[in-house]
């Protein structure tokens, strides 16, 4: 018997207290409805109407139970809305912001598997310096973010989908580049091509050497990951990139990437906490998550 039915019927049973009514509410026969309280009452245990005649009137395990049933109710009619909505493809647009260097691989790849589900989703994209990034997110400009590295505020959600090692890039003839690893110290007296402040990996840097104990000389600031590489690639100095799949911080022949001991970024997708995201940017959430393996 379908549970839902059965709270139903109890439900109307105990409003209209007379069977013959309730069977015309819920479209059922008077005896298939007084079967129902004969078999509800044996599992419960005990009676739940007193019988005056025709009527039949809660008592106070009735009440008790009438209590929960319409709690009950509720519940399954909001599951089955939810489940419906999450089979129903996604309409909406994701407000999306993310770093360009996610633009590349990572964020196109999570776009198309989700509208392999969605196919009807649009999204609407912004790149940016990671602290431009979460401003948007704050301003309300977008409904997520995928940025690196974690923002330093308590009213952003995070969770992390991915890591990516560090490497310093240098010039191929470079005095490190046959090296298989290095630790940042070493390379204190070297000039640095750093991304401008406000960008993700800057913060990075400037985290590292601060635990390196170190102060770095820097010889020029870029808005591109691409740009540093090629800078270094003309000899100007050395870079700290983020180790990605396409190689993209690493094309040419001009460089070497060295792997940054023990170090990486974490990556992650961050929202506001404070405001509800929209029905398409929510299963967009859950879906990096569960496409990811992150954990809520």
């Amino acid at each position: 018997m379908n549970v839902h039915h059965e709270l139903d019927w109890f439900i109307v049973i105990a409003e209209t207290e007379n069977l013959t009514a309730a069977g015309e509410q819920a479209h059922v026969s008077q005896p298939t409805l007084s079967r129902f309280v004969a078999r509800l009452e044996r599992d419960v245990g005990v009676a739940l109407f007193d019988r005056h005649g025709r009527r039949l009137v809660l008592n106070r395990f009735g009440q008790v139970y009438l209590e929960r049933a319409r709690r009950a109710r509720v519940q399954l009619d909001a599951a089955h809305r939810e489940i419906d909505e999450m089979r129903r493809p996604a309409r909406g647009v994701v407000r999306l912001a993310f770093l360009h260097s996610f633009g590349v691989a990572m964020v196109p790849g999570l776009i198309r598997r989700f509208r392999d589900e969605n196919p009807e989703a649009r999204f609407t994209l912004t790149q940016d310096a990671a602290a431009t990034v979460v401003d948007r997110v704050i301003s309300g400009d977008a409904d997520l973010a995928i940025v690196s590295p974690r923002p330093m505020r308590a009213d952003m959600a995070w969770f992390a989908i991915a890591e990516q090692k560090l490497a310093l890039v240098v010039p191929r003839e470079h005095r490190f580049a046959d090296r298989s690893a290095i630790g940042l110290a070493q390379a204190a007296d070297e000039e640095f091509i750093v991304m401008e402040r406000g960008f993700g990996m800057r913060r990075i840097f400037d985290e590292l050497c601060a635990a390196a104990d170190i102060a770095p000389t820097i010889a020029f600031e870029s808005a591109e990951l691409s740009t540093i590489t090629g800078l270094v690639g003309a000899g100007l100095g050395i870079g700290l990139v983020p180790v990605d799949e396409a190689g993209v911080y690493s094309r040419g022949p001009e460089v070497s990437l060295i792997p940054l001991s023990g170090e990486s970024r974490e990556i992650g997708v961050t929202w506001l906490r404070s405001r509800p995201l929209p029905e398409t940017a929510e299963r967009f959430r859950a879906f990096v998550l569960a496409d990811t393996g992150a954990v809520q």
